[in-house]
């Protein structure tokens, strides 16, 4: 089955022939759904902290979190394109009547408040261009290598905020926010998973802007970056179930995010601060993000406290069963009674994760679930809407149901009281796989998604789901979110 030239590319790759028969089993069998048992809710599954619990966190945070080394990790390889999406539709159809385009309408109507304007006048006139209805010129110049080539940019780099001396991008804002949190001796270190054609792009940022925020924040940054690794990717198959060649060489796909969870495994620090590129604020929002990532971190700080210590005794062959089944039901949520000292340290040695989590107002994407894992035991999840099948009445009426949204909102402990690090692979369920049907130079394909990393990835870590506000979650997934209020100065 396999050619001289497969194997090389595998052994290229860094993939081996187990793991591809493996992935083929998946295409054969088919997308397994996540069995949904009910909505994570406040009070069951979600945990909604008061005033004087939320000063408790904060005071535990700025006390503890000095003893710590701590990293924020972004993934930020997403291409800016989907952000454009409606441009590209404008410019490719046969109409230059904007009215057809509601979204387009408003954006040329509110133009003077994009960060970029006085660039995009530099190199178009736009009061000319759009008395003459040319407004697909003024679109390939935000796009186009000859004009701003946002349209060839990674999200990371496109202007969102705009300032009384400044422009920034979500890049820098994340620089920004790392010193509100997770500053340790004056310094923020911040790791940026990237594409690799845009890596050149990301540093000569850097190299122009970092000694500026230095200066201004009195801080010192260790950027780090990493890509995508090709031992990631997957194989991509026909609608038999046959891998597809291209040339007579095998075709794959890249994993899809949770590829990233090999970036994160190979991080050493105590404390792990992930947040998506796209969810910034400006700086009169930071408020509200700062204190709950803050909380987020004292209440992290308090639990794995709390579990090296039953770590630690159960090294030493103690085992405190009734606190060890009290502190998972009041802490997870979680009714427990392991048999079996392996049972026990299952349990007890694992990754710890604290989720924030915001009131759903709409928002396409994953939420807070008590779900079937493969196991067969119910647990707190995350589970993303393609993982559910909808066409279940029992499912959708659970999803209907649901109060919350995941924003990737994550501070995570991937160490135990010995400081060894977890190996993040063992803690995967692995029936989580995505199939996703789509087409290559006209060639229908079916192409695989390794479990999402904070879904399937994350499924057996300890989890804990809180409730923080809205205001901390502003995403930025299209450009004309940039002109909502919550991102405008």
């Amino acid at each position: 089955m396999w050619s001289k030239e497969d194997l090389k590319e595998l052994e290229k790759r860094n993939i081996s022939i187990s793991e591809i028969e493996k992935q083929i089993e998946i295409f054969k069998r088919g997308f397994k759904h996540t069995t949904l048992v009910r909505p994570a809710t406040i009070n069951d599954g979600i945990i909604k902290f008061n005033s004087f619990e939320e000063n408790k966190y904060l005071k535990k945070y700025e006390e503890s979190i000095k003893n710590k080394s701590v990293i924020k990790f972004v993934p930020a390889s997403g291409a800016a394109t989907r952000m454009f999406k409606e441009f590209y539709e404008f410019i490719n159809s046969d109409s230059s009547n904007i009215e057809e385009f509601k979204n387009l309408k408003n954006f040329f109507a509110n133009i003077e408040k994009l960060p970029f304007y006085e660039m995009l006048l530099n190199i178009v006139d736009i009061k000319q261009e759009i008395e003459k209805n040319n407004y697909k010129k003024i679109l390939q110049k935000i796009l186009s290598p000859e004009g701003l080539n946002y349209g060839n940019l990674p999200k990371a780099l496109i202007p969102v905020h705009k300032y009384q001396n400044e422009i920034r991008t979500p890049f820098e804002e994340h620089l920004v926010e790392g010193v509100l949190y997770s500053k340790i001796n004056n310094k923020v270190k911040i790791h940026f998973t990237v594409q690799e054609e845009h890596l050149h792009d990301f540093k000569k940022i850097e190299e122009e802007k970092l000694k500026k925020y230095e200066e201004k924040y009195n801080v010192l940054f260790e950027i780090e970056y990493s890509t995508q690794m090709p031992c990631t990717d997957t194989i991509a198959v026909d609608i038999n179930n046959q891998p597809l060649r291209e040339n007579n060489k095998l075709v794959f796909r890249p994993g899809g995010h949770g590829a990233l969870l090999k970036n994160l495994n190979n991080i050493n620090e105590d404390i792990i601060f992930i947040k998506n590129i796209d969810n910034v604020c400006p700086d009169k929002l930071k408020q509200d993000t700062e204190k709950y990532k803050k909380i987020l971190c004292g209440f992290l700080l308090e639990i794995i406290e709390k579990i090296f210590e039953f770590q630690k005794k159960f090294d030493n062959g103690i085992i405190e069963m009734e606190g060890i089944i009290s502190f998972f039901k009041n802490y997870f949520h979680l009714e427990v009674r392991p048999k079996t000292n392996e049972e026990v340290k299952e349990l007890l040695f694992r990754p710890v994760r604290v989720c924030g989590m915001v009131k759903n107002v709409g928002q396409p994407g994953g939420g807070p679930f008590w779900a079937l894992d493969s196991k067969k035991n119910i647990s707190l999840q995350i589970v993303e809407m393609s993982q559910i099948n909808t066409n279940d009445p029992k499912q959708k009426e659970i999803l209907v149901n649901s109060t919350h949204f995941n924003p990737v909102d994550i501070v995570c402990c991937i160490k135990n009281y010995k400081g060894e690090k977890y190996d993040l692979s063992k803690f995967v369920d692995y029936e989580t796989y995505f199939i996703t049907e789509k087409t290559k130079d006209g060639i229908p394909l079916k192409a695989l998604e390794l479990p999402g990393l904070w879904n399937g990835s994350m499924a057996f870590w300890n989890t804990i789901f809180i409730d923080v506000p809205i205001t901390t979650f502003n995403p930025i997934k299209t450009i004309f979110d940039i002109l909502k209020e919550n991102h405008l100065q």
